[in-house]
Formats: structure tokens, sequence, C-alpha cells
């Protein structure tokens, strides 16, 4: 150890103050210092100087160091250094001699309060690695810190500095997982170093002061302590910590009771503390729990509590007690007067040093018992309180991203307006969740923020670790959709130009609903307009240049009826249903006619069947309905058909059909036609016009007379058997054979210029040949032989035509037609689930049986068989 003496020039002091940028001798009067766990120390040093005019740059933010001597005063060597900064600089009194000066010595870590910033952000780090960053950043070397960690602190989503300086922010952090730190000094630089540490094992042991009151007689100069005491406090007898962890909301994340006393503490503790703060992710282990976790949190309160629970002072006069020392305090006396406390050895919690020119050094200290199974802790700092929102903006791994980046749960990643620092792009921040007005089990309200977008975020219960998008902002650069110019309207408008808006000027209100998909596939509903604001039309209007499917699995309801002011009840079809009740009381009228008539009269039954089932839609059906007419148009074809039932068209007045090309009926089974009143006509303008009866007779019957006339040509009349004329009265004629009969009961006339009989002659003649056709139906059933109905099935012909259909109640497809006896038909049933788009087929499956129920004609037309064979 140097010499003090010889330090300070030949001065009489034990203590020098050394600052390098100041070139006068400093002369120290007196100190007192102040050195705590977890806290900066602080000494206030008044010295003189003969240089009158020392100024603030020669001492503020300035290194300086004091020296303290111990030993005779012209003997004594460098007993502690305290090495900082200069932080506070005074000027007290002078005179022509000298004058007097006071200055504040601090670590250069004190200087850390004076970076202040109200906001910055740190994403997926730990606290040490965010402690060791801004240090780092305070141009802090690796040697001047050092970290003695128990415990593997996880990396968090994010840390938020508010409001803070750097030096609030780190203590702060570094509290709330109860890590505490300490001042040392560097042997060979003779600077200071910081330790942060969350154990025991780094305190200083095998410090060793007898118990003994100073004096100068007796203590030999020896250092000892004396004036014991303890202080004793009622602390809380348990904690237990809870939270909750929206990721994960099924999981209890409450710890188990924490009592770090192990039972101990019964008698000098009282009440249960439960904490409610969510910042844990995991409940963790109870007897080792991992940082950060539940039973952590709750472990490391209770370790707060019971710091303040035992507290042991007394005083010292050696120069080297500091905190985190671990003191073992020993005593000659018998018996001992030591409280028990001090057995096991006390930690050094708080130094006070106090000394002048005439005092010599005093220590005063403040300790803890030491424990093997616990920790001193330094109280938490209260987290700053974020009140209001910040600005921040959605953000995006890719650049002009036209969406912006989501994880699986829907989170957004944000860049705060106020963040300074560099980050990878779209990872300015944690994951943050979006607020919404509604919101439940994938369901609620969501419309995607997209890259850029400006946000206000908050902050839960105003924890500034806590972030989440409370609302969307327009700025200039995102303008309002709503302005001044379209103040009216109430517009949902996505990115995508996906709209819904409710027009609220008065007489011009309306709804649209649009997309730009399908050319501007829209919705519009009242007074509709278009870009210009034009009318474009009243009412209701769906409109795209795609495909528009309408279904109603229990029924569809289209009408032009009105019903003012919606004041009826939505299936209400009373117009309707009086038109089908008349429709089918004339199917009704007219059939009966046609069976007056010998005609073949109408399906009432389906008819009152459909009826019954469109009325009030009580069955899956659809109902047209208008009462001024409906028109079905197309410049191709249309078609209207029923699959299993009839087809009624009925009309009050006329109906008419016209074709400029062909008009077709094709029947199955027969064709009747009747008129009931005014006769009927069949007219053909050109071309020949044909009667034919395949398969049986043809009768030509009048109550009045019959009149066959060829204004151009011949009547023939030609029959395979005979062809005969007979009247009412039994007279005839009969071609017969080559025989021509005639017979009567009165005279045969001859009105004619000439007779002349001549020999033999025949005039020839071609019978016409009938087409024979074949028809058929199959069925279609399951293994169990059960006919399986509303199968979807396709027929193939030979030729490739294709027929598609389903299955009545029967099982039975639609009659198959063919000229062809022996003609082959593949049949194959479509899978349920996918249905046909015109001749592709989806998907086929495999029928379980297909039965051919007939597939015969109903009797051959041939002229071999005459109609007594099967095909």
């Amino acid at each position: 150890m140097e010499n003090i003496f010889k330090m300070t020039g030949g001065v009489l002091n034990r203590y020098k103050l050394d600052i390098p940028s100041c070139p006068y001798p400093l002369d120290v009067e007196r100190f007192d210092g102040l050195e705590q766990m977890s806290a900066l120390y602080h000494y206030t040093i008044r010295f003189t100087s003969s240089h009158p005019e020392l100024t603030a740059e020669m001492m503020l933010s300035k290194t300086a160091t004091l020296s303290i001597g111990v030993g005779e005063l012209f003997n004594s060597t460098v007993g502690k250094i305290v090495h900082g900064v200069v932080t506070n600089f005074r000027r007290l009194i002078g005179s022509r001699d000298q004058v007097t000066y006071e200055i504040i010595l601090e670590p250069f870590i004190s200087l850390l309060d004076k970076q202040f910033r109200t906001h910055r952000f740190f994403v997926n780090k730990s606290v040490p690695e965010v402690v060791a960053q801004i240090l780092g950043e305070h141009g802090l070397k690796g040697w001047e810190y050092e970290f003695k960690l128990k415990q593997t602190y996880p990396k968090r989503e994010q840390i938020n500095q508010y409001q803070e300086s750097d030096l609030e922010f780190i203590e702060r952090l570094l509290a709330e997982v109860g890590i505490f730190y300490f001042f040392t000094l560097q042997p060979d630089t003779q600077t200071e170093v910081v330790h942060f540490a969350d154990k025991q094992s780094a305190w200083t042991f095998g410090k060793k002061l007898p118990l003994n009151s100073p004096s100068g007689e007796n203590d030999n100069a020896a250092d000892s302590v004396w004036g014991v005491q303890v202080w004793h406090n009622v602390v809380e007898r348990s904690v237990t910590a809870s939270d909750y962890n929206h990721r994960e909301a099924q999981s209890v994340l409450m710890s188990v009771p924490a009592d770090m006393t192990r039972g101990d503490g019964e008698g000098n503790t009282y009440g249960d503390v439960y904490h409610y703060r969510p910042r844990h992710l995991e409940r963790g282990d109870k007897i080792t729990p991992p940082a950060e976790t539940g039973n952590f949190w709750a472990r490391l309160e209770h370790e707060r509590f019971l710091s303040t629970q035992t507290t042991v002072t007394g005083s010292s006069t050696d120069h080297t007690l500091g905190p985190a020392q671990v003191l073992t305090i020993t005593e000659m006396a018998i018996p001992p007067t030591l409280p028990r406390e001090t057995e096991n050895g006390v930690v050094i919690i708080r130094t006070g040093y106090y000394a002048s020119r005439k005092n010599a050094l005093k220590v005063a200290w403040v300790a803890i018992p030491y424990y093997e199974n616990r920790c001193w802790r330094p109280a938490a700092k209260k987290r700053p309180v974020v009140s209001g929102t910040l600005t921040a903006r959605v953000t995006s791994a890719k650049d002009n991203d036209i969406y912006a980046w989501q994880d699986a749960s829907g989170m957004y990643r944000v860049k705060f307006d106020a963040d300074r620092d560099d980050k990878r792009q779209g990872m300015e921040s944690m994951p943050v969740r979006f607020a919404k007005p509604y919101g439940g089990d994938k369901y609620g309200f969501h419309f995607p923020l997209i890259q850029g977008t400006e946000v206000a975020i908050a902050f839960h219960e105003g924890d500034p670790d806590r972030p989440y998008i409370a609302h969307a902002l327009h700025d200039s650069r995102h303008v309002d959709h709503v302005t001044e110019a379209n103040s009216t309207r109430n517009v949902i408008r996505t990115a995508g130009l996906n709209k819904l808006r409710m027009e609220d000027k008065r007489g011009e209100e309306h709804i649209k609903l649009s997309t730009e998909f399908g050319g501007k596939t829209q919705l519009n509903l009242g007074h509709n307009v278009d870009a210009s604001r034009e009318l474009r039309g009243e009412g209701a209007e769906l409109r795209t240049d795609r495909h528009v499917s309408i279904r109603g699995g229990a029924g569809v309801f289209i009408t032009a009826d009105k019903q003012p002011f919606a004041g009826d009840k939505m299936l209400s079809m009373q117009e309707a249903i009086a038109q089908l009740e008349n429709a089918l009381s004339i199917a009704r009228s007219m059939s009966d006619a046609a069976e007056t008539a010998q005609a073949l009269p109408a399906d009432i039954q389906s008819q009152v069947k459909l009826t019954d089932a469109l009325k009030d839609l009580v069955q899956p059906g659809m109902v047209l309905n208008a009462p001024e007419g409906v028109s079905i148009t197309s410049p191709q074809a249309v078609r209207m058909a029923s699959g299993s039932a009839s087809v009624g068209i009925m009309s009050q007045q006329n109906t008419d059909i016209s074709a400029l090309k062909r008009f077709t009926v094709a029947a199955g089974e027969a064709v009747s036609m009747l008129a009931r009143k005014a006769g009927m006509k069949l007219f053909a303008a050109k071309g020949k016009v044909e009667i034919q009866a395949q398969d049986d007779a043809l009768d030509a019957i009048a109550k009045k007379d019959v009149t066959v006339t060829s204004t151009e040509g011949r009547v023939e009349i030609t029959a395979a058997k005979d062809v005969a004329l007979k009247n009412l009265d039994g007279s005839f004629i009969q071609l017969q054979g080559k025989n021509i009969i005639l017979g009567c009961e009165g005279n045969i006339l001859w009105k004619c210029a000439n007779a002349q009989k001549m020999g033999s002659v025949s005039m020839s003649s071609v019978m016409p040949q009938f087409p024979s056709g074949y028809s058929g139906k199959f069925t279609a059933s399951s293994d169990a032989g059960v006919p399986v109905a509303a199968a979807a099935y396709m027929l193939t012909s030979s030729n490739g035509q294709k027929l598609f259909g389903r299955t009545d109640e029967n099982g039975e497809t639609v009659p198959v037609y063919s000229s062809n006896p022996n003609e082959p038909f593949e049949v194959e049933m479509i899978q349920s689930d996918y249905w046909y788009d015109s001749e592709n087929i989806v998907e086929r499956v495999h029928c379980s049986s297909f039965s051919d129920m007939s597939f015969q004609d109903d009797g051959c037309q041939c002229s071999d068989c005459e109609g007594n064979k099967s095909a």
C-alpha cells in the first residue's frame, strides 16, 4: 500500500482526493459516504484549495478518486479507494488563503440517469441482455460489469422503456426479476466494477470482526464492531402468483403458495398475498422453478418480504466493510451477548462512512441474517403506467406487401412511431393482438390490417410490456374514405375494394354490397346510383358478370306483388296461391270436359300435389308470380321439364305457341287434344300433312259432314285388305281382294253419258313400312335388392348419346328408346356428392346392381309377325 503522507505531498491528512482534470492540490476536510446493495454509492466530499476559482468544467463528469488512509498518521497507508465521477460541484466559502468546495462522487453508471427516454422498445431479449446492451451503449467494456447468475432468464417477446432514464429502466428490470447489484474495485485499473447477481455465492465470505467497543487503551487499534441492534417486523406469510396466457387460455397458471421460511416463520408472519400480474407463460416446477414462471415469481416475492423481516445494525471501524459481504461477529464474553440472529453471520446490505481531519473513520452498517435457503432481494420498483395510446404502423417482412404478417392466432407485428432503433423489417415488435368489438371461438369481427396502416397501441392495465392494437387510424397517406365529400355515407371498404355502403341522405337512401370480382358483383338496394351519383334505378338489383345462384333448401318465392312497408310475413303469397288455385280449377274443368268427350283426361293429381306443396312453400318448391305477367326469353334454348311428374300449362284465356321453324310434340304413351267449343284446325301452309297410327287404327269421326278435298291433285285411299264405303241404310261399295262389290237394298243408278266394259286391269299400290320402336327402363337396387331412389345415373347408348337423371321412388330410370332391339346401353351411377356439367362427369362410382326391367317393344310392327311377337 502506498503511504498516504507521501501521496498528499507531506500534508498531514489521512484522506486524499485526486481529480486528474484539476491541476491544483486539494485537501480533504471531511466526507461522508453511503454504499448499499442495488443502489449507487454516494460520497459527499468537502475539501479546500488555495486556488480561488476551481471551475465546473474541471469537475463535473470527470473521474475522481478518494483514497482513505489507515494506521498512524505519519505512516498511514491506503486502505480503501473510492473511484467514480463527479456529479455535483459546489463552492461554499472562501478567504484570501483558501476556498472550501464540495463535490458528490458516484459511480460512472450514475450518468445513465441523465439519459432519459420517453419510449424505447426491445424485442426478443432477456433482462440480462437488455442491461448488457444499454451498458455497452454507454461505453462500458465487458470487464467493467459482470453477471453471476443462477437462473437462465428467458427471452421476452418485448420489453419497453417508458418515461424512464436508462438507469431507472435497468434498475427496474433487475429488481423485477430479483437480480441485485453491487460494486467492487478493479485492482489493476483502480476503477469500479459493477456486479449483477441473483445468488448468495456472489457475496464475499470470510469477513470476521470481533465485538468490541473502540478504545485508545485496550483495542490495540484493531478493527471491531459494536452497538449491534436488531429490528423485527411482521411480514407476509406466503405468496401466490397467478396469470393468464391468451395463447394457452385453458392452462392454469396459478402457483402454489410460496413460503420461503419452510414453516419456520410461524408467529412472525401473517397474511397470504395473492398477485395477479400477467407476466408469466408457465406455472413452473414447485421446488426448482425456471426463471419468470409462476412459482418463480411467488418465491421471489416472498423473499422480498422476508428481506425486510429482520434488520441488524451496528457500527465499526473497518474501512473494508461493504455491501455484499457476509460478516461473522465473534465474541469472547461468557455468556454471549450477541443476538441469536447473528449466529450464522449477517449479510451487509448498506454501509455509511463518516470521517474528517479531526475524526477517524467510522462505519455504520445495516445487515440481515444470512440464510442458506433464501437470498436477499431488492425491493421491486413500480412499473411506469402508460396512459392513452401510442401510434404505430402495421409491418410485414415483405417490401410493399399488399397484406400484413399474421401468425396462426391472427396477431400482428407493428413498428412504433417512437422507435428509433434499427430492427429487422417485420420484427419490430412482439406479436400483438387486435382488439375487436366482438369475438368468440372462430367467430367475431376482424378486418385484416394492411402493412403501413396507422394503429393506436394500448396497453393492458397500462403495462408497457403488454401492448395490443386498440384500433386503426387514417392519416394523410392513408386517407379516410368518408369525408366531407360523402359525409352522409356509412362505408365499410376493404383494401381489395370489397364494399358495404349505406347512404343516409334523406330521399336517396340505399345500401350497396359489392366486390370487384366478376365485373363488379353487386347487390344494390334502394336509391341506386353510379360512380357519379347519377340515378341508375330504384329498388333492388343483384348483378355480376359471372354466375348467380339462388338456392333455398326449404323453397324459393319470387313475386312482383306489392307488400307496402314490409307489412306482412315474408312468405305472404295470397296472390300467388289464388293463381295456383285458379290454374288448378281450369285444369280440373278441362280435364272433365276431355273425359266427357272421351279424350284423355289431364293428370290432375300431380297438379293437386303441386298446389299443396307450393302453398306457403310447405315443401321445397319454387313459386314465381307477377300480377302483370311473367316473361321467360332467351336467344338460345328454353327448357321446361318435370323429372317424375306432369307439366301443367293452364291459361284463363288463350295458350299460344309459336315457332318459326318446327313445332314437335312427342309423348311416350298418348297424345290427346280437345277443342271444347270452337273447333280445331290443323293447317300446313306448305308441305305435307301426315297422320299415322303406326300400331293401331285411325278413326276420323264427325257429327256432321266430313269433307276430303284435294284442290290440285288426287284423293287416294289404300288398304292392305278391304276398302268399304257404306251408309247407315246398308248400301256399300267394297273393294275386297281383286273384286269390287256394290250392294244395296234399293237401286243402283248410273248417271253418265257412256258406260264401257273393257278387259280386267288393276292399279299397283305400295304399302308404307312403319318403323319398329323399342323401349325399356332400368332399376337401380342395393346389394339387398332394395330399389335405390333419387340416385344419379348416366345411360350411354351405343352411338355415344348420354342420358342423365335420377331414379324415381321405385328406383327406376326414365324410359330409353331404340330402333334396335339388341342395342346395348352402358349404365353408370354418379356419386351423389357430385353432378355433371354438360358432358363432363366429375367422378363415377360403381353401382351395386341394375335390373333390365323390360327393354321390350309394345309389339313388333313389321309385316312378318303382324304384331304378335316380342322383340
